[in-house]
């Protein structure tokens, strides 16, 4: 098993940052700060003085301190209401699940002109909910989750956007998480975080149907939040409370273990033109002053170069 450990980026910490995604169209990766409503855009660029944290151990091409980049901010777009979660379409808009609605917003333009393209109808309890993770499929369709702000058990939900409109996929979620495919497109990966667990359903590229869902990794300690899958089938899961990432072979054996010095690991996802920089997002809410204290850059975005490559992004099919 190998042990791998990440460095903090420039951006400035912010309270949630989550989803991020590589957009190779500006070359640009993407992510969001939930709470804030905030979408923001960075390059990668050259890091001159790298932090003895960035020695990385056991990984082929993850010599120490070598070749790791820093993030540059290019912009951010504030939403006038939470966004869980952003995406590239094939137009060169941007999707974005965004408080109970995903919004498509056309390239170059202002977010006051996002227009809402879909809305589930949620149940009329009371709770208040939320757009939370939410990915592209191989195919061009968007899958995202829903949860209550409370957190109450099974008020959440994950549903599938393609051309024919909003689908419920499964119901009775608690905190609808971390999405992501192997390679072939066969197999989806799946975090309803209280669970402890990440999930594997058989996915049929054809249609988005979901079944055979059954366990795929249980953690030790944390719970699972947003993940990535790279080329070779390897599912990377960030760890809610763990302060690190985990990385299983297909199989569910533990392949690699990146520590990230914050407690709250929210995301992670491979960017860069190679796709081989693997970029963690994290949190700062949740976490008393003691903790702040020892976690000064909690809420920041990390890297390592764990010797991986990613799976390129499909973007939304809104064409």
């Amino acid at each position: 098993m190998h042990h791998l450990r990440a460095v903090p980026c420039s951006p400035l910490p912010g309270r949630l940052t989550e989803g991020p995604v590589w957009d190779p169209r500006r070359q640009e990766l993407l992510w969001v700060d939930i709470p804030e409503g905030l979408v923001h855009r960075a390059a990668l660029t050259p890091r001159e003085n790298l932090p003895e944290a960035a020695q990385g151990e056991g990984l082929p091409g993850a010599a120490p301190g070598e070749g790791l980049p820093d993030l540059a901010p290019v912009g951010t777009l504030r939403f006038d209401r939470p966004v869980g979660a952003v995406l590239p379409c094939a137009s060169g808009a941007l999707l974005a699940a965004a408080g109970t609605s995903v919004l498509h917003l056309a390239e170059g333009r202002p977010v006051t002109e996002a227009v809402e393209c879909a809305a589930p109808v949620l149940p009329d309890d009371g709770l208040p909910r939320r757009m939370n993770d939410a990915a592209v499929d191989p195919a061009g369709r968007l899958l995202a989750g829903t949860m209550a702000y409370d957190e109450s058990p099974g008020a959440g939900a994950l549903y599938r956007l393609d051309g024919d409109g909003l689908v419920t996929l499964l119901g009775s979620v608690t905190i609808s998480n971390g999405l992501g495919w192997s390679p072939d497109g066969t197999r989806l990966y799946y975090a309803d975080s209280p669970t402890g667990r990440v999930d594997v359903f058989a996915y049929d590229t054809e249609t988005g149907a979901l079944t055979d869902r059954r366990p795929f990794a249980v953690l030790d300690r944390g719970v699972p939040d947003g993940l990535t899958v790279d080329s070779e089938g390897r599912v990377w899961v960030a760890v809610w409370g763990g302060g690190e990432v985990l990385a299983f072979e297909a199989d569910g054996t533990l392949h690699a273990r990146v520590e990230v010095p914050a407690s709250h690991v929210t995301s992670c996802a491979f960017a860069g033109p190679g796709l081989d920089v693997l970029v963690v997002t994290t949190a700062s809410v949740g976490l008393d002053e003691e903790r702040l204290r020892a976690e000064p850059d909690a809420g920041r975005l990390f890297v390592c170069r764990p010797g991986a490559t990613g799976l390129p992004n499909t973007p939304y099919a809104d064409h």
